[in-house]
């Protein structure tokens, strides 16, 4: 009598999965000269070692800031003494995704932010928000990337125009539904108004609930609202306080 090798179980897992999936990568590609905080300096990237100058390999030295470009803020951004980017386990880095798009109301109002009708709406088409999940905030404003001059949009005065959280519904995201981790497409929590008076008020409410959160997330117009998982990476430093991040989503092809 013989005996048949079944499959190891993960292994027919990733197979079911992956099969006929799409693979969406949410991340800007980093570079010199992108778009930054006023604060920070720009990314220097020397080349120690060049394979074109004859060496045996090419080797970068980067110098940058952790919040750059598509990148991943841990509580300890906030919050003296909370979990660093070291601290935040591998369970955590990849979840049920759920997609809020307020995209329309952004292309008349650049100041818009979410609202609990939007959340009503989403969990009638498709059931209660996930807990544990992640939840990504779609506005269509990665599309400016990387224009600095069109992503911070400021008016005449100074203040900047762009989307952002509302307090109502990340109350109700963690509070209530209890979810993971937020990300979204520009580059703060607090919308553009908030953020010009520097009230990161909302961002400080995240990070100092214990979570985390992906800023300047791209591609969102190419995921379902719902269905999808997001894979959210980076390295580990320790006591890190933010990293770029590389983040991409598994979705079926339909």
């Amino acid at each position: 009598m013989s005996f048949g090798v079944s499959e190891p179980r993960l292994w027919s897992a990733y197979r079911a999965l992956t099969e006929g999936a799409v693979f969406t990568d949410l991340t800007h590609a980093f570079r010199p000269g992108q778009p930054h905080f006023p604060g920070f300096g720009d990314e220097r990237r020397e080349t120690l070692f060049d394979l074109e100058r004859g060496d045996g390999f090419t080797v970068h030295r980067y110098t940058l800031v952790g919040q750059w470009g598509t990148h991943v803020d841990p509580p300890s951004h906030f919050v003296a003494g909370a979990r660093a980017l070291d601290r935040i386990p591998v369970e955590e880095m990849i979840l049920p995704l759920v997609v809020l798009d307020i995209t329309a109301r952004v292309e008349t109002d650049p100041d818009a932010t979410p609202t609990l009708d939007d959340v009503r709406s989403w969990e009638e088409r498709n059931g209660r928000i996930p807990s544990g999940s992640f939840v990504a905030l779609r506005t269509g404003w990665s599309r400016r990337w990387p224009d600095p001059v069109a992503l911070v949009n400021r008016d005449e005065a100074g203040v900047s125009h762009t989307p952002g959280w509302s307090a109502e519904v990340l109350r109700y995201l963690f509070e209530d539904a209890g979810v993971t981790a937020i990300g979204h497409e520009q580059s703060d929590t607090d919308p553009g108004l908030a953020a010009s008076s520097g009230d990161y008020s909302l961002e400080g409410y995240v990070l100092g609930r214990d979570r985390w959160q992906i800023e300047l997330l791209a591609n969102l117009d190419r995921l379902p609202e719902a269905g999808a998982l997001i894979i959210a990476t980076w390295p580990k430093p320790q006591g890190g306080s933010g990293f770029p991040a590389r983040v991409f989503a598994v979705h079926p092809s339909e």
